[in-house]
């Protein structure tokens, strides 16, 4: 019997893995686990020692004497494990590649919180709490904290280069359908920690495949198909599949199943629906939940707790500055000092913002008409209101009464909404409350918007914000707005 059929498949399957990316055991790839697993003994080693020293801190100049060592070296490593449990029990170095680093900041405070709870409840309910100095307690909770931070902060960063650069290892996968889907997502991962090694056609729409596929011999087309997969070692297979093609999937998810693989199907002609979509409960019922308000309850609680601090603290430290601006508009020209005008608040919903007047007019409603550059309704006084943003301050009272946030879209006049509401997404600004400052306006994008493109441009920069809000996100805009240039520009 001749061995040229089989001599000539091999050749065709070589040809097909000679063209893809090196190999897994590359001399010059480190792979993902291995760093985490590397990250999670640098953690381990930078929580016991900032938890000792700060003990040797606290009691050296505090307490002027030295630390027990019998007491807090053995008291640092138990941290440290606890620490080690909690960052493995909740996955942070499984996702660590997909997390915004805000996220794995966060979730590194929560691991803190949670190792220091478990560790004062063990000491209590060993009665040796009395025995534990509550300063060295709260030193050892602020240096690790700290330090755990720090360290995140590097290990993410060095992360993120090391997957751009090919020192690590990124996740692989092959895409499985037609060109044209294929070349969209795979254009979707670029950046990502996700390493596309090969994409192909979607093998259920060759009748010659699925006649073989479903004769159950161990040979043909979807051997080859396997063995080829299997020679590039995947993490992931992703099938994008259109609707008719449901049907074929499962036998060839069989035919995939002897893969060590993680399987994803992604429902072409639905993605753009299904792109922020994610598995969900309700009352009891499995449900695939679309869309989501943009901020959790607790992340609503963070950003409430902050507005009512930082309104507070600012009306209390400008109240004399307040006072200053009231007079001298009052002497400049006759009207109210301050007015309030109707806009558009969270869900559309009608507020009345407070303004110090920066015009010889109040407009307000229908007769609203946007300022423009040397408009002569603006007074002298308020021309430099306008510039410094002063003229908004008196919104901190709108903040207190819950209406606005600090940072967030800003809220235009109702007439400005009417105009572009029917023309973009301009509503989804309204799904966060409106703010003082926002991402647009730090990026220049203010002033008067007499096109559908400037309005298109600043609402991009609204749902950007919306998207991918965190509290340091909210921390930038504010540092942006009293430091950045661009905070000012077109302002008038």
């Amino acid at each position: 019997m001749s061995n040229r059929p089989l001599l000539k498949k091999a050749a065709n399957r070589a040809a097909v893995i000679s063209n893809d990316v090196p190999p897994l055991n590359s001399t010059y790839t480190t792979r993902l686990s291995t760093f985490f697993g590397y990250v999670l003994a640098f953690e381990f080693l930078t929580v016991t020692a900032s938890a000792y020293f700060a003990s040797v801190f606290y009691y050296h100049f505090i307490l002027g004497t030295f630390a027990p060592e019998i007491q807090y070296l053995p008291a640092a490593l138990f941290i440290a494990v606890l620490f080690t449990i909690a960052s493995i029990g909740f996955h942070h170095f499984i996702l660590e590649q997909r997390q915004r680093l805000d996220t794995y900041l966060w979730n590194a405070i929560g691991a803190v919180a949670l190792t220091f709870a478990f560790f004062q409840t063990t000491i209590f309910l060993l009665k040796i709490s009395d025995a534990y100095s509550r300063g060295t307690f709260i030193s050892q909770l602020i240096g690790v904290t700290i330090a755990i931070l720090l360290v995140r902060a590097l290990t993410h960063s060095v992360l993120q280069s090391a997957l751009v650069s090919g020192v690590l290892q990124a996740p692989r996968a092959i895409l499985i359908g037609n060109k044209a889907d294929c070349a969209r997502f795979a254009k979707q991962f670029d950046g990502s920690a996700i390493n596309i090694v090969r994409s192909t056609s979607l093998p259920i729409d060759d009748k010659v495949f699925m006649d073989t596929m479903g004769s159950g011999r161990d040979d043909g087309l979807p051997r080859q198909m396997i063995e080829t997969f299997r020679a590039l070692r995947p993490d992931y297979i992703i099938i994008l599949a259109t609707p008719d093609r449901y049907s074929k999937l499962s036998q060839l998810a069989n035919v995939l199943s002897e893969l060590p693989i993680s399987l994803h199907v992604v429902p072409i002609l639905q993605d753009q629906l299904l792109l922020s979509a994610r598995n969900a409960e309700l009352a009891g019922v499995s449900t695939m939940q679309i869309l989501r308000p943009p901020l959790s309850k607790f992340d609503q609680a963070v950003k409430r707790t902050f507005d009512l601090v930082a309104a507070t603290l600012a009306l209390i430290i400008l109240a004399p500055f307040f006072l200053a601006v009231a007079l001298v508009i009052k002497l400049e020209s006759r009207g109210p000092v301050i007015f309030r005008q109707a806009r558009h608040g969270y869900n559309n919903e009608t507020i009345r913002i407070f303004k110090f007047r920066s015009m010889t007019t109040s407009e307000d409603g229908d007769n609203f008409r946007q300022a423009v550059k040397d408009d002569p309704r603006v007074t002298r006084v308020g021309r430099f209101l306008r510039s410094t943003n002063i003229d908004e301050l008196p919104q901190l009272f709108n903040v207190l009464l819950g209406e606005m946030s600090m940072i967030g879209p800003r809220p235009h006049p109702i007439a400005l909404n009417e105009t572009f509401a029917n023309l973009c997404l301009y509503s989804r600004r309204h799904t966060v409350k409106p703010g003082i400052t926002g991402w647009a306006q730090v990026n220049g994008l203010r002033g008067e918007t007499e096109t559908l493109e400037k309005m298109q441009k600043r609402l991009q920069y609204d749902i950007f914000y919306i998207d991918n809000w965190s509290f340091m996100f909210d921390l930038k805009i504010i540092m942006m707005t009293l430091f950045s240039r661009n905070a000012y520009t077109n302002a008038y």
